[in-house]
């Protein structure tokens, strides 16, 4: 029986397993449009799969012949305040005694970060990290990519956004989670991969706090050439049809 693990993009190395689209004319790498709702595209770029440029190095600044140089040791001042960079001083404390902790100062974990050299759309997925957690899930069958989703709150895809104004009637408060993106390689079809990504989606979703997710098909785009499937693809893994345009319909599943 086939193995089969699910995992987020959270870094380069899961990045890297994010599956081709089945149109070569796309890819799911260098997808921006759903995050740019005026210039998006969904072409396959190669440049976006480079690591960004580094920035260039700042120009010198002009000398100053009156400045203390970097390396030269500092001018004591005895006109100067003492630099209260240690700790302060306390004339009960033993020698041998350490710093106390503080219960009541809040700890600040690390968060995670995506560095500013990694691939421009690995840069778009990682913005929510430290906040909301990842955007994309790729699903493995025998550690080969067969499936991929990209999700995450409405916020961060401007796109979803101006097409959910069109629709008044939709549901202003709670504002829902978002899948913008649902593909299956071509290997992979017809076996419910993407109903199991989708599934795993909206139970992530749920965990997060969201009440709702919605997403937006495109009717009538050749199959390989929409990023949101079909409204059938979503009836049949719990959603419904909440707006049902000829172009442009939207499905919500309510989550609990």
């Amino acid at each position: 029986m086939s193995a089969i693990r699910i995992v987020d993009v959270t870094d380069e190395a899961t990045f890297g397993l994010v599956p081709p689209c089945a149109d070569p004319g796309f890819d799911h790498r260098s997808c921006d449009y759903w995050e740019d709702a005026d210039r998006g595209s969904k072409a396959a770029r190669l440049a976006w799969l480079e690591p960004a440029a580094s920035p260039s190095p700042t120009k010198p600044r002009a000398t100053n012949p009156f400045a203390i140089d970097a390396d030269d040791e500092p001018i004591d001042n005895p006109f100067a305040r003492p630099s209260r960079t240690g700790p302060s001083f306390n004339p009960f404390a033993s020698d041998d005694d350490l710093p106390d902790d503080n219960p009541f100062a809040p700890s600040r974990p690390t968060r995670p970060r995506i560095a500013s050299d990694a691939p421009r759309k690995l840069g778009l997925l990682g913005r929510g990290l430290a906040i909301f957690g990842s955007y994309a899930k790729v699903l493995l069958i025998d550690e080969v990519a067969a499936a991929y989703a990209q999700f995450g709150p409405l916020s961060a895809y401007p796109r979803a956004q101006r097409l959910r104004d069109l629709y008044p009637q939709l549901p202003a408060a709670p504002l829902p989670a978002v899948i913008t993106c649902i593909a299956t390689t071509l290997e992979a079809r017809h076996r419910g991969h993407a109903q199991r990504l989708v599934g795993a989606v909206c139970d992530d979703l749920a965990g997060r706090g969201f009440a709702a997710v919605e997403a937006y098909p495109e009717r009538g785009a050749p199959p390989d050439a929409t990023s949101a499937a079909t409204p059938e693809f979503w009836l049949t893994v719990g959603f419904g049809v909440a707006v049902d345009d000829e172009r442009f319909p939207v499905v919500r599943r309510e989550l609990g």
